[in-house]
């Protein structure tokens, strides 16, 4: 099975926010979160995804997710050249 690693960045203009997560199925996991059956921290903004990353082994994309999360220079990174 492949899994992805992906960000989100938040299509609100006044703010911008970031989301880090992993899935098994990109498109429908994208339209979770914009219908506000995401997870809870993505409810009430529309997304788009700035980043993805394929993985063939869940243990190696959670780890990744994890690291994505913590580290805010490679997420400052991402969405500057997103």
């Amino acid at each position: 099975m492949i899994f992805y690693v992906y960000m989100l960045k938040s299509i609100n203009k006044r703010t911008t926010k970031t989301y880090v997560g992993y899935t098994n199925n990109l498109d429908l996991r994208l339209k979770k979160h914009n219908s506000g059956f995401g997870a809870k921290s993505t409810r009430g903004r529309k997304w788009k995804i700035i980043y993805k990353k394929k993985f063939y082994d869940k243990s190696l994309a959670m780890s990744f997710e994890y690291k994505l999360k913590k580290d805010k220079i490679e997420r400052k990174r991402l969405l500057s050249i997103s």
